[in-house]
């Protein structure tokens, strides 16, 4: 049974930072790609992030330069680390586990809340 469990959320203001992790089990984490997604209210989810076994990495262009994903396959865990935070950022962030490319693979967790905001 595939398990991916986020944590991290919370509430910031804007210009601050968050770490978000994502544990998972019941797969062979280090074979896997990983990635961060996000669904804000009213809106469709989109992509956030992507890490390849190989360490190769995408983001979405709305958060280029200020998010940053990595993985530590000794801990099966996937982080994202978020600066400069924005309220455009405020979403649940979901964690996406088996996808190729941009597309995301069949396993999900159960997402973390990011609300930035003064």
């Amino acid at each position: 049974q595939v398990q991916l469990v986020e944590s991290g959320g919370g509430l910031v203001q804007p210009g601050g930072s968050l770490r978000l992790s994502c544990a998972a089990s019941g797969i062979i984490f280090s074979m896997n790609a990983m990635g961060w997604h996000r669904q804000a209210p009213g809106q469709q989810r989109e992509l956030v992030a992507t890490i390849t076994p190989g360490d190769n990495t995408y983001y979405a262009d709305s958060v280029k330069g200020r998010f940053t994903i990595s993985r530590d396959n000794a801990k099966n865990t996937v982080y994202l680390q978020m600066y400069s935070l924005k309220p455009e950022d405020t979403a649940v962030y979901s964690c996406n586990a088996g996808g190729w490319g941009t597309r995301p693979g069949p396993h999900w967790g159960q997402g973390t809340q990011v609300t930035v905001s003064s």
